[in-house]
């Protein structure tokens, strides 16, 4: 497959890319070239091979959720910098947007 101007523009586009004119060629070669190996891929025989959905046979350890002594509130909030009532204060990181 070969990138030219109008799918480097919509790939640009799609990835809110800005491209100088001056690493257009470069760029498309580059992508074409990529596209070229992944391609060579294609030409493996894979028809013996299992799927697998994992690189090892490694399982996830579980435990069980068990209900456990919880903190007291009171304890974990006793170093906090700025608490009211039982609460932590932290600074405000959402801002409402006007319109």
């Amino acid at each position: 497959m070969v990138i030219n101007d109008e799918i480097l523009n919509k790939i640009a586009e799609l990835a809110s890319l800005k491209i100088d004119d001056s690493e257009r060629e470069q760029l498309k070669n580059d992508m074409t070239a990529v596209l070229d190996w992944v391609e060579k891929l294609n030409e493996i025989d894979t028809s013996t091979i299992e799927p697998i959905t994992h690189m090892t046979k490694e399982k996830n350890r579980v435990r069980k959720d068990v209900d456990s002594q919880n903190l007291p509130v009171s304890e974990a909030i006793k170093n906090a910098k700025v608490k009211s009532d039982n609460y932590f204060v932290v600074p405000k990181v959402i801002k409402k947007e006007n319109g």
